[in-house]
């Protein structure tokens, strides 16, 4: 199926009795998405609606193990891949014996949190938000600390082994990111 949005006059006359909705396959548009290649991972927060189902629509939550469980088709791998694919999966499923051409939106409601730790006043895990960087992470946190290094810090991405030591200004960080604020030294 193309993955182009379709009007309410093109879904008319494939159901009649039922309010016709239009169709926006996921990642085109949604403004709240931090890059344009999101990959999904644990603890991210989608809405997956199945036009003219209210029973199989609903919020969902990336679990541990990678998946998304949907009423009727099961356990949906998303972890590692972008909104795009697995609505596409989603909707191949639920083409596969259950609906006769469905058409699933799915949307990222709330990213995976990020972490701060080091020379900051409240190291932890705080909600990510569109457009964050390093230094808005560090308000959140209440600031560095008098001993911080205010130039550089060490970043981990999200599935990466080690961290990398980057400069902090316009340093974008994405769901999952850990920063690490470092010593300065005198």
């Amino acid at each position: 199926m193309p993955a182009i949005a379709q009007t309410t006059a093109t879904l008319s006359g494939s159901t009649a009795g039922h309010a016709a909705a239009p169709v926006q396959q996921a990642g085109a548009g949604a403004s709240a998405e931090p890059a344009g290649d999101y990959r999904l991972g644990t603890a991210d927060k989608v809405r997956v609606i199945v036009y003219n189902e209210p029973s199989l629509s609903g919020e969902f939550t990336v679990s541990d193990n990678g998946t998304l469980s949907l009423p009727l088709i099961g356990d949906v791998p998303a972890s590692g891949r972008s909104p795009r694919e697995v609505s596409s999966d989603i909707q191949a499923k639920l083409a596969d014996g259950y609906l006769r051409e469905p058409r699933v939106s799915l949307d990222v409601l709330t990213y995976r949190p990020f972490y701060i730790l080091g020379e900051v006043t409240k190291p932890g895990e705080y909600a990510y938000s569109n457009g964050l960087t390093a230094l808005n992470a560090v308000a959140r946190a209440q600031g560095f600390t008098y001993r911080a290094n205010k130039r550089k810090v060490f970043l981990k991405h999200a599935g990466e082994s080690a961290e990398k030591e980057v400069n902090l200004d316009g340093l974008e960080i994405r769901p999952g990111d850990t920063l690490r604020i470092g010593e300065r030294y005198f």
